[in-house]
């Protein structure tokens, strides 16, 4: 199954000192997966994600998409905001194309101490559920209308 699936990565800028982490992981448990990364793609904040997500999601060198970011908890809730719009219209535009957007962002309410210690996790999660979701869609399309079809 090497090389069988093509990712974008999606990442924030915003509070790079831990999209970075979430990044060089990302690309290195890609690599782990065999999966190829066709597509890095820097965006100003979390906010902008689906911008860029629509872009590449669109493209045929694009099986799958990982979206990373850290919305660091504020004075206001602002934090609530960003992210969970930004994960509605990430959501919607995976579901619009036709292919998976693995979210891989921390936060809402997270700390910055605690998006530092999540970053790894998120990250490598995110490029696993993308992975998977891609190969389960290849599969079942692959299956035809036959019979009782099950998908792992």
């Amino acid at each position: 199954m090497a090389g069988d699936v093509r990712l974008a990565i999606v990442v924030s800028e915003f509070n790079y000192d831990i999209t970075r982490i979430m990044l060089e992981k990302t690309l290195s448990h890609a690599r782990f997966l065999g999966v190829e990364v066709s597509i890095v793609f820097h965006v100003p904040g979390v906010f902008d994600s689906p911008y860029a997500v629509a872009k590449v999601i669109a493209r045929d060198n694009v099986d799958a998409v990982v979206v990373l970011g850290a919305v660091v908890k504020g004075e206001t809730e602002h934090d609530e905001v960003v992210a969970h719009q930004a994960a509605r219209k990430i959501l919607d535009l995976g579901v619009e194309y036709g292919k998976p957007v693995a979210l891989g962002i921390i936060g809402p309410g997270a700390s910055r101490m605690e998006a530092v210690e999540r970053a790894e996790e998120y990250a490598r999660r995110a490029v696993e559920a993308a992975v998977k979701m891609a190969r389960r869609l290849k599969r079942l399309e692959e299956a035809g209308g036959q019979g009782t079809i099950v998908v792992e």
